[in-house]
């Protein structure tokens, strides 16, 4: 009996090392299954027969979209690890890890900084912006070597939060099903939750749930960095008193707080014009100018969100541990 308990109580703190491991030694392998494109199939699928009629049936519509995708997600997840874990329990926890492991992407965000840095310090920066244009809506064809390292080191930091702290957040606290949830959930935002004519009322209620359920990681994420900085003898004080004085000011509810405190640690300013589509749209600025930003900045970057990814897997076991 008590082994069994024992067990248990290891089986969730397993599932999430091993997914965190294989993330950061392995990332996103290009040719293997991958459940989110699943989810994203699905979205555009089911989009272009809901997005449509007046703007208070598309609004409606756009909250049934959120719940088919992300309960189904849920539910098809959970049956999945339930029935490879009635044939084996050692299945059952390989195939938990499996999604949880594709709910993280640690080192693809490395890489896709170190894409951008790569052309940058060779000096070709037409192929820096072509990779930055990978990772950013913004336009990046005629941006200068400050903008694409700026664009680069916000990416950055602020999908620490939704492509590493959220799933490894909600993995802790509900394994693979609530880790493929949430997965659902940023896909939505990603794919309908964009301000403009086809998916302004459609995808109101997707843009916000990603709001919601990135709130306290967001939060968190801020404690992660810091520690980070410090380990890194980085301006501590000077990105707390950055993060309280900026973070606000982005327009995402939780983009500037990972954002801010990045940019106090670096001692760098990001925000400022960002181009769309060709119409320049102000974005609150953050930090203090201490120095241009350059390439380094990008190699720096990229170590402390390493470092805090690392930082957050022990809590993350710790809340494994304790909710299974």
């Amino acid at each position: 009996m008590l082994y069994s308990i024992t067990k248990l109580s290891l089986s969730l703190p397993v599932v999430i090392l091993i997914g965190f491991l294989l993330d950061q030694i392995i990332g996103d392998p290009r040719r293997w299954p991958h459940p989110v494109v699943g989810i994203g199939n699905f979205i555009a699928c089911i989009e272009r027969h809901l997005n449509q009629g007046t703007p208070e049936v598309r609004r409606r519509r756009g909250i049934l979209l959120t719940f088919l995708v992300v309960g189904g997600s849920y539910l098809l997840t959970w049956a999945t690890v339930l029935g490879a874990n009635a044939l084996h329990p050692l299945l059952g926890l390989s195939v938990s890890a499996y999604f949880v492991f594709t709910s993280l992407a640690g080192k693809s965000l490395l890489d896709a900084g170190q894409s951008v840095l790569v052309p940058l310090k060779h000096g070709d920066l037409n192929e820096a912006r072509l990779r930055l244009s990978w990772l950013v809506s913004r336009d990046t064809d005629h941006l200068s070597e400050g903008e694409i390292v700026r664009g680069s080191i916000e990416t950055l930091a602020e999908n620490f939060v939704d492509g590493i702290l959220s799933p490894l957040f909600y993995a802790a606290l509900g394994g693979a099903p609530l880790a493929m949830a949430f997965k659902a959930i940023s896909t939505l935002d990603s794919m309908v939750g964009y301000r403009n004519a086809r998916y302004e009322e459609f995808g109101w209620f997707s843009a916000r749930t990603d709001d919601w359920a990135n709130y306290v990681p967001a939060r968190l994420s801020v404690l992660f960095l810091l520690l980070a900085g410090w380990l890194g003898r980085m301006p501590v004080r000077q990105a707390y008193r950055i993060w309280k004085r900026d973070a606000s000011g982005h327009p995402s509810p939780n983009g500037g707080n990972p954002e801010s405190v990045v940019a106090g640690l670096l001692g760098v300013r990001l925000g400022g014009i960002n181009v769309y589509h060709g119409q320049p749209h102000h974005r609150a600025e953050m930090g203090d100018a201490l120095h241009p930003v350059n390439a380094s900045d990008i190699v720096h970057c990229r170590h402390l969100v390493r470092t805090a990814t690392w930082l957050s897997l022990v809590p993350a076991l710790i809340l494994a541990y304790v909710v299974s």
